[in-house]
Parts: structure tokens; C-alpha cells; sequence
């Protein structure tokens, strides 16, 4: 395996697509101008941007004066979570970090976690239960998990929202899905992250629904439904190619990754004793898994992978320090000792995964074998 590295932390960042390292230099070239002078440089970088507004639009099945671009998929959350309401805040157990710390930030009350099921699936009723009162008016779900892949029951979600009897607002954090799945039509504000569909990072995409009574919760116009700052301009038009790249391949990448997921999930339960393999085999997101091996280090496990040639992630996949222990795994009452994240990308073949995965028991074993197990 030492010959050739095999990346599957696709999760955390796809590589760049063709399509955008196509559109990247060339823009970089023409959109270095402030799109809000009058000059000419100036117009050819503001054309650029409305063409990867445009483009990113048509790909998401939204309209272009709905589309904002931020810093990063965590300023796109941030902005998008804390521009709803001024109320209380209800949001399920299982949501990215971005979420948790805008919560903590915004320092409302009362703020509410909403319970999960074994496959970290959010409880329609504890929804209903949040809302009922009057004191929630912001309820925040995730399209599907960026930990174990669950697709979340988003059209039940906004029912239980718009059952309320109040005006509250559902903010939906699509980071782990925005291109490889269709965008939901449920929720007023959707957020996601370029770096995640093989866009570059630094780039992040906030869909603001016309109907969202939204606000910009930050320093400026707060009824300016505009870019957060000074727009990547370039960045914004390379997310917008391979965000169009995506949504076009979908259709053939999705079963394929599915089907390398499916193969992970088979032979990790077969080959490795004590193992838990988290999440549904069914309604996820295609191309990751995550699985527990009980008394091995999930580190330890990460690092041996890396010196025989592949790349996957560990510990909680939603915070800077991977050592913590996942919040998701707990929530869904799943073991979280030894835990190791696999994210194949639009290019990781059978092969790739296989040699993985013919490695992973042996690593196993001697791993116990070192702690005296």
C-alpha cells in the first residue's frame, strides 16, 4: 500500500474537481477587482460572480437572489443559524459543532437539544415537543449526518414546524450533502461548504429562501440579503462549476459510491471481532461509514492506516481536536471507543477499498495484541 496513498477522508474535503481547477486560475485572472466599482475590471469581476451565482442556482433548483456566498461552510452555518429569530433555539443531538457553537454564541433562551434514535435519525415528536410552547422559534436539522451518513425526516421536521401555530423558522445545515443529493425543499435558510462537494475551501454557500424572514446577524445593513464581505470571487465561480459538475454525475457516482460503502460495511462486521459498524445500511449518504473496533484506539487505528498508504479520520468529525470522543456515536448510544471515519471520493475504485480493507484485520489484531488484549 506504501507505493500509492489511498484518501478516504473524503468527508472532511473532496479533492478538487476537474471542473473547478479548470474555472480557478482563469478567474483569478479576471475577478480580482471590487465587483462594487464602476470600472472596468471592476464589471468583469461583478459578471464573474453573477455567473457562479447563476450557475450555482441552476444547480441547486433555487433562484440566483437566494444564493449568498460566505468565508467558509462554517461562516455560511453561523450567518445562516443566527440571521432566524431571537428566541429560543431547538436543535437535534447530533448536529455539527458550527451549529452547537453558534448556539452557545447567540446565548438565547431557552435553547433545547433535540433526541436521536440508534441511527442518529432526529425524533419527529421531541420536534413537536420543542415548539409547542411558543418559546422556540428556530428549530435546526441537518439534511443527513456528517459522522454516520443519516438522512434526516425533513419533511416531517417542517410539518411539525409549521404545526406549531407560531412563526417558527427551520435552518437546515446541508455541509455534508449540498450536491450529492438533491437540495430539500423543506426549511427557509440552508447552508453548505464547497470543500465538501470538491470545490476549494474557503468557500461556502448560503441558500436564504424569499419567504425567510431573515436577517444579517452581523455588523452592516441587516436587510441587505448581499455576500458576507469581500467575496472569493474566483473561489465562488470554481464551487459553482464543480457544485454543476456534481449535480450532473450524481445519478452514476452515487450507486457506485454506495455500492464501495455497502462493501465496507459487509466485511467490517464479517472480518473484525467486536466491531460496531454505526448508522443505517439504507437512507444515507452515499460515500462514507463509520465503525467502532472496541479496545483499539481510534488514533492509533488512523495512524497505522496512514503509514501503509491510506488516509481516513477519527474521533469526532465535528471538532478541531479529533481526540474527543463523538458527540454523534453518544447521542445514538453507539460505542465511540475506536472509532474511524471512511469517506471514499468521486474517484476511489473497489480496489482502493479493498486493499483497505484487507489490511484493517491484521492492523486490528496487533493493535489489541500491543494493549494486552
Amino acid at each position: 500500500m506504501t507505493d500509492r496513498f489511498t484518501y478516504l477522508d473524503a468527508a472532511s474535503a473532496e479533492p478538487l474537481h476537474p471542473a473547478a481547477r479548470d474555472v480557478l486560475l482563469s478567474a483569478a485572472e479576471q475577478g480580482y477587482a471590487d465587483p462594487r466599482r464602476l470600472h472596468r475590471p471592476a464589471r468583469n469581476a461583478g459578471l464573474l460572480l453573477e455567473n457562479a451565482r447563476e450557475v450555482a442556482a441552476e444547480a441547486l433548483g433555487v433562484r440566483r437572489d437566494e444564493v449568498l456566498f460566505t468565508s467558509s461552510g462554517t461562516a455560511a452555518v453561523h450567518a445562516g443559524l443566527l440571521g432566524l429569530g431571537s428566541g429560543g433555539i431547538a436543535y437535534s443531538a447530533v448536529e455539527h459543532q458550527a451549529v452547537i457553537d453558534a448556539v452557545l454564541w447567540a446565548a438565547r433562551s431557552p435553547v433545547l437539544e433535540l433526541t436521536v434514535d440508534s441511527d442518529a435519525r432526529v425524533v419527529p415528536e421531541a420536534v413537536r415537543d420543542a415548539v409547542r410552547g411558543g418559546a422556540v422559534d428556530v428549530v435546526a436539522v441537518q439534511q443527513a449526518n456528517h459522522e454516520v451518513g443519516t438522512l434526516q425526516p425533513l419533511q416531517d421536521v417542517q410539518a411539525a414546524v409549521d404545526g406549531s401555530g407560531g412563526d417558527v423558522r427551520l435552518f437546515i445545515d446541508a455541509g455534508a450533502s449540498m450536491g450529492r443529493l438533491p437540495l430539500p425543499a423543506a426549511g427557509d435558510v440552508i447552508a453548505g461548504s464547497a470543500r465538501k462537494w470538491g470545490g476549494p475551501g474557503g468557500v461556502g454557500v448560503l441558500v436564504v429562501r424569499k419567504r425567510a424572514s431573515w436577517r444579517n446577524p452581523f455588523p452592516g445593513d441587516p436587510w441587505a440579503r448581499t455576500d458576507l464581505g469581500f467575496t472569493n470571487i474566483a473561489g465562488a465561480l470554481a464551487a459553482a462549476a464543480a457544485l454543476q459538475a456534481v449535480v450532473a454525475e450524481r445519478a452514476e457516482v452515487n450507486p457506485r459510491q454506495h455500492e464501495l460503502i455497502s462493501l465496507v460495511r459487509e466485511r467490517v462486521r464479517a472480518e473484525i471481532p467486536d466491531v460496531d459498524v454505526a448508522g443505517p445500511a439504507e437512507e444515507r449518504l452515499p460515500h462514507l461509514v463509520t465503525f467502532s473496533a472496541l479496545y483499539v484506539d481510534g488514533e492509533a487505528l488512523v495512524t497505522a492506516l496512514d503509514r501503509l498508504g491510506a488516509g481516513v479520520a477519527s474521533g469526532s468529525a465535528c471538532t478541531s481536536d479529533t481526540r474527543e470522543p463523538s458527540r454523534v456515536l453518544a447521542a445514538m448510544g453507539a460505542l465511540t471507543h475506536g472509532n474511524v471515519r471512511l469517506s471514499v471520493t468521486r474517484d476511489t475504485t473497489r480496489e482502493d477499498v479493498e486493499r483497505v480493507l484487507d489490511a484493517l484485520p491484521g492492523i486490528v489484531k496487533d493493535l489489541r495484541a500491543e494493549a494486552g488484549l
